[in-house]
């Protein structure tokens, strides 16, 4: 009956990391005015349930490295109790974060979780160099090596395109209806003087959406662009199901309830079903909350957090696909100094309570399951 619970849980778990997580691949898309919120979540829905079913055959070093072996001792990490007050412990966490908007880590909450289980029902306590080393190094480093690559590449893309002579023009709109197209940029406020004359409908709002204007070897830059767009969007959220679900799954093998193949599978599910039904918020917060973009800076991001976080995958590395994907938002509003400070140190002070929070959870769960 135990082992039942907390698959069940690890199935919540699951759940909440993709209402959390699912549309960080996708923010950028949305974010950048190239698609629509509802065709952005049915891409990321597709393309994480791909990177979920290649976990299969990629990720057992990160099955083993959250199953809590060698961070607490074997004989703690395979009790049903242990991993049930990390699921608790991570889903809770997670699952308030979704509730006020918080883009925050289900790597993170995970770790903390292993932590305040750990050290509670271990009478050796926890691996202090592995812990260092295998979990908190990765997550760490990442979201700032993230802020400087995508601050390397984005000035060589940028001169890639001027070279290029693709240049921009601006859409004047709305809603969705187009009302015209101005070459250049445009700021929000220039938009709502050009049509101050027209006669507007009641909470109509004049908005501005940056388009590029040119050819690339005979094909239209807007065409070719939106394309690669879509695919590094895709991309991130390929490399988010195979780095996450085999961390959730890891928790539902214990007592070998499941065999490996059904935990990915479906935890792989739960995690499609919780951002398509619960995604909103968070998908707020990253499309618009971080930091204004046009599709060239969004697909700039999303190649620097796919190759990051795959990569990442391949070797077995804990990092954190929230972490990476914001630091490389962050690095793109450092360039263009349109960066939301407040919302980006809300999402920072989000990220420092997260492991101390789950931890205390894991604690107070393992508590009342031991």
């Amino acid at each position: 009956m135990t082992l039942t619970i907390a698959v069940l849980i690890g199935l919540l778990l699951a759940y909440a990391n993709g209402a959390n997580d699912n549309f960080k691949g996708v923010a950028t898309l949305y974010g950048s005015g190239t698609t629509s919120y509802r065709t952005a979540l049915v891409w990321a829905t597709v393309t994480t349930g791909l990177g979920s079913v290649t976990a299969l055959f990629l990720a057992g070093k990160l099955l083993a490295a959250f199953s809590g072996a060698g961070l607490v001792p074997p004989a703690v990490a395979a009790t049903p109790g242990f991993a049930l007050a990390v699921a608790l412990a991570a889903a809770s966490t997670v699952g308030l974060a979704t509730r006020f908007g918080f883009p925050i880590s289900t790597t993170h909450s995970l770790i903390g979780g292993l932590i305040g289980a750990g050290l509670l029902t271990s009478s050796t306590g926890i691996d202090v160099t592995m812990l260092g080393n295998r979990f908190m190094l990765p997550l760490i480093v990442s979201p700032f090596l993230a802020i400087l690559i995508t601050m390397g590449v984005y000035p060589a893309l940028h001169g890639l395109r001027n070279r290029l002579g693709v240049g921009y023009e601006t859409c004047i709109c709305i809603g969705q209806k187009v009302i015209d197209v101005v070459p250049g940029r445009l700021a929000p406020e220039q938009a709502a003087q050009m049509i101050s004359a027209l006669s507007l409908d009641i909470d109509d709002q004049a908005s501005c959406r940056v388009r590029y204007q040119g050819t690339v070897i005979g094909i239209s830059a807007r065409s070719l662009l939106d394309g690669a767009h879509f695919l590094s969007a895709g991309m991130v959220s390929f490399a988010r199901g195979l780095n996450d679900t085999p961390k959730i799954a890891a928790l539902l093998l214990v007592g070998n309830l499941l065999v490996p193949g059904d935990a990915i599978i479906g935890v792989g599910a739960a995690i499609a079903f919780g951002g398509w039904m619960s995604a909103r918020r968070v998908a707020e917060t990253l499309s618009h909350g971080i930091t204004t973009m046009n599709p060239g800076q969004g697909f700039t991001a999303n190649i620097v957090t796919g190759a990051l976080v795959i990569g990442a995958s391949n070797f077995g590395l804990p990092v954190s696909t929230t972490h990476v994907s914001c630091g490389a938002l962050f690095g793109i509003g450092t360039l263009t100094r349109q960066a939301r400070w407040k919302t980006i140190g809300e999402i920072l002070l989000a990220w420092a309570i997260t492991l101390p929070v789950a931890g205390l959870l894991g604690a107070a769960f393992a508590l009342m399951l031991t």
